[in-house]
Protein backbone atom coordinates (compact mmCIF):
# COMPACT_ATOMS: atom_id res chain seq x y z
CA UNK A 1 0.00 0.00 0.00
CA UNK A 2 2.92 2.63 0.65
CA UNK A 3 5.00 1.61 -2.55
CA UNK A 4 1.02 2.17 -3.90
CA UNK A 5 0.78 5.73 -2.80
CA UNK A 6 4.31 6.59 -3.37
CA UNK A 7 3.95 6.04 -6.98
CA UNK A 8 0.66 8.33 -6.76
CA UNK A 9 3.09 11.53 -5.53
CA UNK A 10 4.03 14.19 -7.61
CA UNK A 11 5.94 17.90 -6.77
CA UNK A 12 4.12 19.07 -9.69
CA UNK A 13 1.47 21.79 -9.16
CA UNK A 14 -0.55 23.57 -11.99
CA UNK A 15 -2.78 26.31 -10.77
CA UNK A 16 -4.34 29.43 -12.90
CA UNK A 17 -1.60 31.72 -12.73
CA UNK A 18 1.60 29.39 -12.09
CA UNK A 19 3.18 26.22 -12.51
CA UNK A 20 5.55 23.98 -10.92
CA UNK A 21 6.47 20.95 -13.52
CA UNK A 22 8.93 18.29 -12.01
CA UNK A 23 10.71 15.82 -13.38
CA UNK A 24 9.07 13.31 -12.14
CA UNK A 25 6.15 13.76 -14.04
CA UNK A 26 7.54 14.42 -17.46
CA UNK A 27 5.88 12.42 -20.24
CA UNK A 28 7.41 12.93 -23.50
CA UNK A 29 6.04 14.48 -26.88
CA UNK A 30 6.38 13.33 -30.24
CA UNK A 31 7.24 16.65 -31.85
CA UNK A 32 7.50 17.26 -35.90
CA UNK A 33 11.12 17.76 -37.06
CA UNK A 34 13.08 15.48 -34.19
CA UNK A 35 14.23 12.31 -34.55
CA UNK A 36 15.93 10.34 -31.73
CA UNK A 37 14.82 12.51 -29.25
CA UNK A 38 12.60 12.74 -26.13
CA UNK A 39 10.65 16.17 -26.06
CA UNK A 40 9.09 17.21 -23.18
CA UNK A 41 6.71 19.97 -22.80
CA UNK A 42 7.27 22.27 -19.90
CA UNK A 43 5.15 25.13 -20.70
CA UNK A 44 2.25 25.93 -23.75
CA UNK A 45 -0.93 28.03 -24.52
CA UNK A 46 -2.52 24.84 -23.07
CA UNK A 47 -2.08 26.19 -19.88
CA UNK A 48 -2.30 29.91 -20.18
CA UNK A 49 1.42 30.77 -21.67
CA UNK A 50 2.10 32.96 -24.47
CA UNK A 51 5.55 31.43 -25.19
CA UNK A 52 6.20 27.53 -25.12
CA UNK A 53 9.12 25.95 -23.25
CA UNK A 54 10.27 22.51 -23.96
CA UNK A 55 13.15 20.33 -22.83
CA UNK A 56 14.96 18.15 -25.49
CA UNK A 57 17.06 14.38 -24.76
CA UNK A 58 18.90 13.91 -28.07
CA UNK A 59 20.49 10.50 -28.28
CA UNK A 60 23.98 10.40 -29.88
CA UNK A 61 22.21 10.04 -33.43
CA UNK A 62 19.64 12.87 -32.51
CA UNK A 63 18.56 15.34 -34.65
CA UNK A 64 15.97 18.18 -35.43
CA UNK A 65 15.35 20.66 -37.82
CA UNK A 66 12.72 23.32 -38.53
CA UNK A 67 11.95 26.28 -39.70
CA UNK A 68 10.94 29.82 -37.22
CA UNK A 69 8.26 31.47 -39.77
CA UNK A 70 6.19 34.25 -37.65
CA UNK A 71 8.12 32.95 -34.66
CA UNK A 72 11.58 33.55 -32.75
CA UNK A 73 13.22 30.70 -31.46
CA UNK A 74 15.86 30.67 -28.11
CA UNK A 75 18.03 27.37 -27.96
CA UNK A 76 20.19 26.88 -24.59
CA UNK A 77 22.75 23.67 -24.23
CA UNK A 78 22.23 22.30 -20.71
CA UNK A 79 24.43 19.51 -21.06
CA UNK A 80 26.10 17.59 -23.85
CA UNK A 81 26.95 19.39 -27.63
CA UNK A 82 25.13 19.95 -31.00
CA UNK A 83 26.00 20.96 -34.55
CA UNK A 84 23.92 23.84 -35.42
CA UNK A 85 23.87 24.35 -39.18
CA UNK A 86 20.98 27.85 -40.57
CA UNK A 87 19.49 27.81 -43.74
CA UNK A 88 21.56 26.71 -46.56
CA UNK A 89 24.88 27.13 -45.59
CA UNK A 90 27.22 24.12 -45.47
CA UNK A 91 28.73 25.97 -42.02
CA UNK A 92 28.28 24.18 -38.90
CA UNK A 93 28.71 25.68 -35.38
CA UNK A 94 29.78 23.66 -32.39
CA UNK A 95 27.50 24.60 -29.58
CA UNK A 96 28.63 23.06 -26.18
CA UNK A 97 27.10 23.54 -22.82
CA UNK A 98 26.28 26.84 -21.94
CA UNK A 99 26.41 27.67 -25.34
CA UNK A 100 23.30 29.13 -27.30
CA UNK A 101 21.44 30.43 -30.22
CA UNK A 102 18.52 32.75 -30.58
CA UNK A 103 17.01 32.29 -34.25
CA UNK A 104 14.93 34.94 -35.33
CA UNK A 105 11.92 34.71 -37.95
CA UNK A 106 12.05 33.40 -41.32
CA UNK A 107 14.94 31.25 -40.27
CA UNK A 108 15.54 27.64 -41.23
CA UNK A 109 17.79 25.32 -38.59
CA UNK A 110 19.08 22.15 -38.59
CA UNK A 111 20.92 20.60 -35.52
CA UNK A 112 22.93 16.90 -34.79
CA UNK A 113 23.63 15.61 -31.64
CA UNK A 114 27.36 15.11 -31.13
CA UNK A 115 27.44 12.53 -28.70
CA UNK A 116 24.26 12.91 -26.99
CA UNK A 117 22.95 16.34 -25.57
CA UNK A 118 19.97 18.24 -23.51
CA UNK A 119 19.06 20.73 -24.92
CA UNK A 120 15.91 23.97 -23.50
CA UNK A 121 14.01 25.68 -26.19
CA UNK A 122 11.80 28.83 -25.90
CA UNK A 123 9.36 29.71 -28.40
CA UNK A 124 7.30 32.94 -29.21
CA UNK A 125 5.17 34.83 -31.92
CA UNK A 126 8.05 37.86 -33.23
CA UNK A 127 6.14 41.10 -32.14
CA UNK A 128 7.11 43.46 -34.96
CA UNK A 129 7.38 47.06 -33.84
CA UNK A 130 7.10 50.29 -36.46
CA UNK A 131 10.73 51.58 -37.23
CA UNK A 132 12.56 48.58 -35.58
CA UNK A 133 14.46 46.34 -37.30
CA UNK A 134 13.72 42.53 -36.98
CA UNK A 135 17.13 40.78 -34.88
CA UNK A 136 19.55 38.44 -36.55
CA UNK A 137 21.10 35.86 -35.19
CA UNK A 138 22.46 35.30 -32.18
CA UNK A 139 25.06 32.74 -31.25
CA UNK A 140 27.26 33.00 -27.72
CA UNK A 141 28.20 30.88 -24.83
CA UNK A 142 27.12 31.93 -21.17
CA UNK A 143 30.57 31.10 -20.06
CA UNK A 144 31.69 34.27 -22.01
CA UNK A 145 28.80 36.75 -20.06
CA UNK A 146 29.87 38.85 -17.22
CA UNK A 147 27.72 38.64 -14.37
CA UNK A 148 26.25 41.73 -12.09
CA UNK A 149 25.34 41.81 -9.09
CA UNK A 150 21.56 42.20 -8.87
CA UNK A 151 20.54 45.49 -6.91
CA UNK A 152 24.55 45.85 -5.65
CA UNK A 153 23.89 42.04 -4.07
CA UNK A 154 27.20 40.19 -4.78
CA UNK A 155 25.75 37.00 -3.64
CA UNK A 156 22.97 37.06 -6.35
CA UNK A 157 24.46 37.47 -10.04
CA UNK A 158 22.54 37.73 -13.00
CA UNK A 159 24.15 36.99 -16.98
CA UNK A 160 21.70 38.65 -19.34
CA UNK A 161 21.98 36.21 -22.19
CA UNK A 162 20.52 38.37 -25.37
CA UNK A 163 21.62 42.12 -26.30
CA UNK A 164 19.47 44.70 -24.42
CA UNK A 165 17.77 46.70 -27.67
CA UNK A 166 14.67 47.58 -28.96
CA UNK A 167 14.36 44.72 -31.64
CA UNK A 168 14.90 41.98 -29.04
CA UNK A 169 10.64 41.37 -27.40
CA UNK A 170 12.76 38.61 -25.14
CA UNK A 171 14.97 38.46 -22.59
CA UNK A 172 16.78 35.27 -21.62
CA UNK A 173 18.81 35.63 -18.29
CA UNK A 174 20.79 33.65 -15.91
CA UNK A 175 20.42 33.97 -12.01
CA UNK A 176 23.20 32.67 -10.20
CA UNK A 177 22.57 32.34 -5.91
CA UNK A 178 25.12 31.98 -3.14
CA UNK A 179 23.33 29.94 -0.32
CA UNK A 180 21.61 31.89 1.63
CA UNK A 181 20.85 34.43 -1.09
CA UNK A 182 17.72 35.54 -2.01
CA UNK A 183 15.69 38.01 -3.83
CA UNK A 184 15.70 41.46 -2.25
CA UNK A 185 11.56 41.69 -2.68
CA UNK A 186 8.43 39.79 -4.11
CA UNK A 187 8.54 40.94 -7.76
CA UNK A 188 5.02 41.51 -9.05
CA UNK A 189 4.90 42.93 -12.57
CA UNK A 190 4.23 42.64 -16.06
CA UNK A 191 6.72 40.26 -17.71
CA UNK A 192 5.50 36.08 -17.89
CA UNK A 193 8.03 33.96 -16.72
CA UNK A 194 9.44 30.58 -17.96
CA UNK A 195 12.17 29.33 -16.02
CA UNK A 196 14.45 26.16 -15.71
CA UNK A 197 16.49 25.25 -12.08
CA UNK A 198 19.57 24.54 -13.37
CA UNK A 199 21.26 23.49 -10.63
CA UNK A 200 21.01 23.69 -6.33
CA UNK A 201 17.35 24.15 -4.72
CA UNK A 202 15.99 26.63 -3.40
CA UNK A 203 12.07 28.08 -1.69
CA UNK A 204 9.94 29.73 -4.54
CA UNK A 205 7.26 31.70 -3.83
CA UNK A 206 4.36 31.96 -6.54
CA UNK A 207 1.69 34.03 -5.27
CA UNK A 208 0.39 32.41 -1.57
CA UNK A 209 2.01 29.40 -2.60
CA UNK A 210 5.51 28.62 -1.04
CA UNK A 211 7.48 25.67 -3.22
CA UNK A 212 10.56 23.81 -2.55
CA UNK A 213 12.79 23.25 -5.87
CA UNK A 214 15.66 21.99 -6.90
CA UNK A 215 17.36 20.89 -10.40
CA UNK A 216 15.58 20.24 -13.48
CA UNK A 217 12.24 21.75 -12.14
CA UNK A 218 10.39 24.10 -14.69
CA UNK A 219 8.26 27.12 -13.93
CA UNK A 220 6.02 29.14 -15.48
CA UNK A 221 4.52 32.55 -13.80
CA UNK A 222 2.17 34.45 -15.76
CA UNK A 223 2.01 38.35 -15.72
CA UNK A 224 1.41 39.87 -11.94
CA UNK A 225 2.32 36.71 -10.37
CA UNK A 226 3.72 38.05 -7.53
CA UNK A 227 7.56 35.69 -7.27
CA UNK A 228 10.39 35.16 -4.87
CA UNK A 229 13.52 32.87 -4.75
CA UNK A 230 15.60 32.21 -1.50
CA UNK A 231 18.48 29.57 -2.23
CA UNK A 232 18.86 26.71 0.37
CA UNK A 233 21.13 24.06 0.42
CA UNK A 234 25.01 23.81 0.90
CA UNK A 235 25.41 24.46 -2.82
CA UNK A 236 24.62 27.52 -5.33
CA UNK A 237 21.72 27.43 -6.77
CA UNK A 238 20.96 28.85 -10.15
CA UNK A 239 18.35 29.33 -12.97
CA UNK A 240 17.58 30.79 -16.61
CA UNK A 241 14.82 32.36 -17.43
CA UNK A 242 12.60 33.80 -20.20
CA UNK A 243 10.33 37.15 -19.76
CA UNK A 244 8.39 39.40 -22.87
CA UNK A 245 10.42 42.76 -22.74
CA UNK A 246 10.59 46.10 -25.17
CA UNK A 247 6.82 46.22 -26.51
CA UNK A 248 4.49 48.55 -25.42
CA UNK A 249 1.20 47.57 -23.41
CA UNK A 250 -2.10 47.32 -25.83
CA UNK A 251 -5.09 47.28 -24.60
CA UNK A 252 -7.10 43.88 -24.91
Amino acid sequence: MAASLLSASTRTVVRQRHALIAPDGHVASNLPGWKESRCVVLVSAAMGAHFSQFLVEMSGKGEGRGATGPRECFIYLVSGSVELTLGASNGKNLLRTGGYVFLPPNTTWHVSAAGGAQLLIFEKTYEPQEGVDLPGVFIWREQEVPGAAFLGDPDAMLQVLLPDRPEFDLAVNIFRYKPGARLPFVETHIMEHGLLMLGGEGIYRLEEQWYPVQAGDAIWMAPYCPQWFAATGKTPAAYIYYKDINRPVLPV
